[in-house]
């Protein structure tokens, strides 16, 4: 009896690091669809920053930038720790790693990822390779 209660143990605890350790992606209308599923899991989510919402606070060593991303007409408010990439601007997609704050829709990130689009490759063709057909 002991054994199986130990071997239940260790099943749990091995799912819920395996779990735990998934990164998933989600666009903002899709994670806010989901928001008592996804509870205060960590995944990435993707949207466009809606110009006129990035506010920057804080020096270099211990900046918050906060801003709004939006995706189908869904919106979800971001504060994100620490410098965000030199191409971080309104009007860009991106994703942002973190969770959702307790039971609110703001989204607590602490990494930007901003997403090249077809203008940026058009622009800067010398930046961004082709590899077998596409452009990554």
């Amino acid at each position: 009896m002991v054994g199986v209660v130990i071997v239940a143990a260790i099943g749990f605890l091995v799912y819920k690091g395996i779990t735990s350790a998934i990164v998933f992606f989600k666009t903002a209308n899709e994670a806010v669809a989901q928001r008592a599923t996804l509870g205060d899991t960590i995944f990435q989510l993707e949207g466009t920053v809606v110009p006129g919402t990035v506010h920057s606070h804080g020096n270099a060593s211990d900046a918050t930038v906060a801003f709004t991303v939006e995706s189908s007409g869904v919106k979800v408010a971001v504060t994100n720790t620490g410098s965000p990439p030199q191409l971080f601007q309104s009007g860009i997609p991106v994703i942002v790693v973190g969770h959702f704050v307790g039971t609110t829709d703001r989204f607590a990130s602490d990494q930007i990822l901003v997403k090249h689009s077809n203008s940026y490759i058009a622009a800067h063709p010398n930046r961004v390779k082709a590899l077998n057909g596409t452009r990554r």
